[in-house]
């Protein structure tokens, strides 16, 4: 029993000994003290040192894109560090060129403020701001997809492109002990200022998502930021496809609202691919955009329905309707949201189609 008893205290002063050297090392080893950075040679800061570069912009409520919350999976907050970002690390090589790194350029989710830093960062990033907003309604969709609609109650009128995306805030809830952004596409008529609507399903173990479908309720302040993103309409005469999967509509569906609202006449056809009919989100609508639209066509196509359904629509994958009914050789562009494998699936059967490469955009999430 003493034996026991000296082991277990043994254990015990090994432990507190090791907590104690971690947290003199975090005061004094890891304590970089105040640091300037120095962005476009215009702006100042001086902050404390210490954090990920990107976690010390946001708290100065200069906001980067990261769909990832700083995982360094995104490869989306990137910016040109010009003094001060240290050695490249082998996190950040596989997003860049060799002359992208020659460049200066890294992810800001992987670099640590440790000393003074001159950054270049596009000034449409610098633009985006942060919202303050209140809950106005949640439906369900499907029952793991939900649309949002948050109204902005700060004062402010949010300006975006139609297939942009806002970052949205997930504060410390049980099970998620800090806060923490994730990246959504806006979903509703950028001609509303006031207010955004987003689509988003539910993923298992997903901080953000359990937060929304497990914790957020209608009448909840929640804050965003944003908008950011280059996966907009373009201007052209060019007939529209339009391809998605899932959550993948929501920029769609903005996309849809801006034809709806500038009456934009070109001939244009959506792809929605989902399991079951129990599936299809925001269909009623969809279908309702066919009366609105000049020239749309909403073609959902369904890969697990019952034979025995009465499902009349297409079945398969998008990937199967484009082979069906996309003509060969004539001005398309075409518009995609959805998981890597249906991007990659659809860019191989566009561009069977003769569509150039340069004109398929997409917007991938995980």
């Amino acid at each position: 029993m003493a034996e026991i008893v000296q082991t277990v205290l043994i254990i015990t002063g090994i432990s507190g000994s090791l907590a104690l050297v971690l947290t003199l090392a975090n005061l004094y080893i890891a304590n970089y003290g105040e640091c300037k950075i120095v962005i476009n040679n215009d702006k100042e800061l001086v902050v404390d040192g210490g954090s990920s570069l990107l976690s010390t912009l946001n708290e100065q409520e200069l906001f980067l894109p990261s769909a990832c919350g700083g995982k360094g999976t995104c490869g989306l907050c990137t910016c040109k560090i010009l003094e001060g970002g240290g050695p490249v690390l082998p996190t950040e090589t596989p997003f860049f060129t060799k002359d992208e790194l020659a460049d200066n350029m890294r992810l800001s989710c992987q670099v640590k403020v440790k000393q003074d830093m001159k950054l270049s960062i596009p000034e449409d990033l610098l633009n985006a701001r942060k919202y303050e907003a209140v809950v106005e309604f949640i439906k369900d969709e499907t029952k793991t997809i939900k649309l949002l609609r948050f109204k902005i109650t700060d004062g402010q009128e949010v300006d975006f492109k139609a297939g942009q995306y806002v970052q949205l805030l997930a504060p410390p809830y049980p099970g998620n002990p800090e806060s923490v952004y994730r990246a959504y596409s806006v979903a509703s008529s950028a001609k509303e200022k006031n207010a955004i609507e987003l689509i988003i399903g539910y993923v298992e173990e997903g901080l953000v998502t359990t937060y929304v479908h497990q914790h957020l309720s209608e009448g909840d302040e929640v804050s965003f930021n944003g908008p950011f993103g280059d996966f907009y309409l373009r201007d052209s005469d060019a007939e529209i496809i339009l391809v998605a999967i899932g959550t993948g509509i929501a920029p769609i569906r903005s996309i849809l609202y801006q034809m709806k609202d500038e009456q934009i006449q070109r001939k244009a056809t959506f792809f929605f691919g989902a399991r079951t009919q129990k599936d299809l989100v925001c269909a009623e609508e969809m279908y309702a955009f066919e009366k609105s639209i000049p020239n749309f066509h909403f073609r959902p196509v369904l890969s697990r329905e019952p034979d025995d359904s009465g499902w009349e629509g297409d079945r398969g994958r998008v990937t199967d309707s484009i082979q069906t009914y996309i003509e060969e050789g004539i001005d398309q562009e075409a518009y995609m949201c959805g998981s890597p494998v249906m991007i990659e699936s659809a860019v191989i059967e566009l561009k069977k189609k003769k569509i150039p490469e340069e004109r398929i955009f997409y917007d991938e999430f995980g």
